[in-house]
Order: structure tokens, then sequence, then C-alpha cells
């Protein structure tokens, strides 16, 4: 079906692939078209797919411990080659660095490997529809951590405040070039800029920043 979410899993647990393979198959929105053991067999899948009538998934659940290359350099990687396809990052441990990390990659989601199968299923048709992903304890522990002072709204200069909340917006770079009509690497350093400028160390934290700052007004992305 046309409108059906399609997902690609990949972790190093078949059991766990084949558990997540068969639930969401029995939804009828969600389709899985594909499934990697680690995160290098994970690109050259989707390579492939990228290159065939088939096409890449809208969504691919990113295990980060895995061999070969592990979740968050496979996302960032995955990002870069085919920044349409959304990545929810998964796994076993709520710990900062490893959210921040993730986010950081690119990564439109983080869920603990805890989660109910219904919540994953609801998760994937989020991501799948522009919005982020946080679990209420991954939302609780970034929160906690941009609740340091940082710098006022005016400290931003008008295109920054553009780009702020562009990317509160859900915008990738590449949309957000798109919006502002600049390069794709004049975006990326206008949010360099602005996480260094408020102390931010992701998106995601920039974000929460300018719903804090109301700077949340923009359409979302597609």
């Amino acid at each position: 079906m046309a409108d059906q979410i399609r997902v690609f899993l990949v972790d190093d647990h078949a059991v766990v692939r084949r558990g997540l393979a068969s639930y969401l198959d029995g939804e009828d929105d969600i389709d899985v078209i594909g499934q990697a053991d680690n995160g290098r067999r994970a690109l050259d899948e989707l390579a492939v797919l990228a290159n065939s009538p088939a096409g890449l998934p809208d969504v691919v659940l990113m295990d980060l411990l895995m061999p070969e290359l592990d979740g968050i350099a496979c996302t960032a990687e995955l990002v870069r080659r085919w920044p349409g396809v959304k990545v929810i990052a998964v796994t076993s441990f709520l710990e900062e660095e490893k959210v921040r990390a993730a986010l950081d990659a690119g990564a439109a989601g983080y869920l603990l490997k805890d989660a109910e199968a219904d919540d994953v299923a609801d998760a994937i048709r989020t991501v799948a529809a522009g919005d982020v992903v946080l679990p209420p304890a991954v939302a609780r522990t970034l929160l906690a951590a941009t609740r340091r002072p940082s710098a006022p709204a005016e400290s931003l200069t008008p295109r920054e405040r553009e780009v702020i909340t562009l990317v509160a917006a859900g915008h990738t770079n590449q949309q957000i070039a798109t919006r502002l009509s600049v390069s794709e690497r004049t975006a990326r350093t206008h949010v360099s800029n602005i996480l260094a400028k408020l102390g931010l160390s992701s998106r995601t934290q920039a974000a929460l920043w300018a719903e804090r700052h109301g700077l949340t007004t923009v359409t979302p992305a597609p």
C-alpha cells in the first residue's frame, strides 16, 4: 500500500529482529522491508535499496551496540547519505552521553529496549510524520541538562533566530538550507554556531531551548 510506513531493522540479535518484524508486519500501516545484523551491513543493504525499484525505507530502527560499526556511527553515515530516512536509536540503557551522541548523529528519536511493542509502532508513526520521539525518562535527562543558565534569545542574530526556529520545527540542515536559500554547509555552520553560543550540545537541546523562548512558530518539516 502506498501509505504504508516502510521500516528497516538493524540489530545484532536475530531473535530481537524476528520478534520486531513479526509484530510490526501485523500492523496495517507498517511494512518491514529489510534487516541487518550490524551497521556495516545495514549501510550496504540500504545502498542496494536506494538503487532498486523498492526504494529506501521511511524509518530505520537502529540498535546502538553492534559489532563492526556501531549504531551511532552508522546513523551519522546513514543520515549523511540519505537525509530523508528517519532513524530511531534503540538501546538497553539510558545514558545521557549515548542519547546526546545518537541525536547529534542525526537520530530523530530514541527508544529503550524495554518499550512495549505498541509503543515502538507508535514511535515509528510519530517519526515518519516528522516529529521527534523521546521517552519521558530520556526527555527528563535532556531537560535537566538544559536547565543551567544559558544566553538570552537576544544574543542570537536575526538569521540565527530563523535557523533555531527551523531546528525546533524538525527541519534537517538540508531543509533549512532550502528554506533560507543558502548552502547546506552554511546551514550546518549556523546550527553549530548557535549550539556553541547557547552552550548546548545537540539539536534536541536547541529545540527545547527554542520552545522555552517562544521560537517555535514555523510549520513543521514535511
